[in-house]
């Protein structure tokens, strides 16, 4: 049975005295977590946005629900304009002593506050603060400012086991009893989240590619709302896109002649039925949320954008340098072409497309998940309608990833999967996104530019594998 959670509108509040006791604790702990933004600069000090103890600190077991400001210093990027730092959903758990089993979870002894001679750890390790939240959304918990909501038309037992999904980049999640998964996002921002927005609308029209949320967290704040997090059915026995390829590739066969584009090891079924999973995706988009025409004006906007990320990727990583000119020349094609009066349409798409948001289950079903978009970029440009060219993009860049991630690389297998991918993707829209290359290259290249900076800054050793991509694009005509 899960814990009891309190619904009143007057739940306890964690008191700031509280962060300040937590503070040295946090500025050792948080910057090593996966999924702290600020990574190579030192946390300052700590404000509390919002806090709320859904079970009491003093009890056996607490759990505090913190969104908390990490302070640091500015980067150049930032300028010199005031920045108040980066928001955070904690949710800390409160023991004497910690047993064994969450010696991982610790995040430290407390010498001195309310709390003084407790031990606080990272409460998602923990199954009893994990029936806290799920119990709060089976039964539309109101707890102090937060909002536990749910679709009714979902059953959510109580009685399901939770543990933590220790492979997470960017937030943290639980899985319950095989049956739902709980992602709960880290960096917070407020405002209307997409990976909650675009998945409601999905399920409104039908759409069986994304599984549609069960229930959400909100944190209502004044004028502002916060989604904490979002719970969906879990795809049982699901293989992720980026495994299945590897696991493929792997295999070691005869990949035979794919001079021709035909199936790739096996996989060109698979890249092809992923083509039109997601087609459908972007068909369901374009009718649940107004589209837009990209003209002129708007183009050299896109346009302008990708030449100014090329020169600041240029100028981080000298080895981009030499073929800045012909990368450049992708986006200018494009500028001449709306230059000619040609328009685009643009929707709301996903956003940070690639093989790792896809999960084919075991009938063979594909499905779309994280619609989240780059966490890094704001949220109000994540919400903007795009070309379904940066998503097909994105997804075409993985494929030639997971084919350099081979040893030795295969000649051809990216392609293949490729043509596969936009062969289905034309099954189902009706247009091949292979029919306007202009735009599909300069999406290629700008996608690739990003690539090379995040793998010189984070992994060098990856750094051939976009960089082999940005030749061939250079080179093109």
């Amino acid at each position: 049975m899960s814990e009891a959670v309190t619904h009143s509108s007057t739940a306890a509040v964690a008191r700031p005295e509280l962060l300040d006791s937590l503070d040295p604790l946090l500025r050792e702990w948080l910057p090593r977590q996966r999924w702290f933004a600020g990574k190579g600069r030192p946390v300052t000090g700590f404000s509390l946005v919002a806090g709320v103890e859904l079970l009491p600190p003093t009890a056996t077991l607490g759990l505090l629900h913190l969104l908390v400001r990490a302070h640091q210093p500015l980067t150049p990027t930032q300028g010199a304009a005031p920045h108040p730092g980066d928001c955070y959903q904690l949710l800390i758990g409160v023991r004497e002593a910690l047993p064994p089993r969450l010696a991982p979870a610790l995040i430290g002894h407390l010498e001195e506050g309310p709390l003084a001679g407790r031990t606080v750890y990272e409460a998602l390790h923990d199954p009893r603060p994990a029936d806290v939240l799920l119990e709060a959304l089976r039964t539309q918990a109101r707890i102090g400012e937060l909002r536990f909501e749910r679709d009714r038309r979902q059953e959510i037992r109580d009685d399901l086991v939770p543990r933590l999904v220790t492979s997470e980049q960017s937030n943290s999640s639980i899985v319950y009893g095989d049956t739902f998964i709980l992602k709960l996002l880290r960096r917070m921002v407020p405002g209307t989240n997409p990976d909650l927005e675009l998945p409601l609308m999905l399920s409104r029209e039908g759409c069986a590619r994304v599984p549609a949320p069960a229930a959400w967290m909100m944190a209502d704040l004044g004028e502002e709302t916060y989604v904490l997090g979002v719970l969906q059915p879990f795809v049982r026995g699901a293989t992720d896109g980026w495994e299945l390829a590897l696991r493929e590739l792997a295999k070691g066969e005869d990949f035979g002649d794919l001079s021709g584009f035909g199936d790739p090891g096996g996989f060109g079924s698979e890249a092809r039925a992923l083509g039109r999973a997601t087609a459908e995706v972007h068909t369901a988009l374009a009718r649940a949320l107004p589209t837009v025409t990209l003209g002129h004006a708007q183009m050299r906007l896109l346009v302008d954008g990708m030449t100014e990320r090329l020169e600041a990727a240029a100028q981080a990583v000298p080895a981009l340098r030499p073929y800045a000119p012909g990368l450049r020349s992708a986006f200018e094609a494009l500028a001449d072409l709306a230059a000619e009066g040609h328009t685009w349409t643009a929707q709301r798409i996903h956003g940070d497309l690639h093989l790792g948001q896809c999960l084919r289950s075991p009938s063979g079903q594909w499905s779309l998940i994280d619609f989240e978009g780059e966490p890094s970029k704001p949220l109000a440009e994540r919400r903007m309608p795009q070309p379904p060219a940066r998503d097909i993009a994105g997804m075409l860049r993985s494929f030639d990833y997971a084919a350099h991630s081979h040893r030795p690389p295969v000649a051809g297998w990216a392609d293949a999967c490729r043509a596969a991918y936009c062969t289905g993707y034309a099954e189902v829209s009706g247009v091949d996104p292979r029919t306007d290359p202009l735009l599909l290259r300069a999406y290629e290249t700008d996608k690739a530019v990003y690539e090379v900076l995040y793998e010189a800054r984070h992994r060098p050793d990856w750094l051939p594998v976009p960089m082999a991509a940005i030749r061939r694009l250079a080179a093109s005509p």
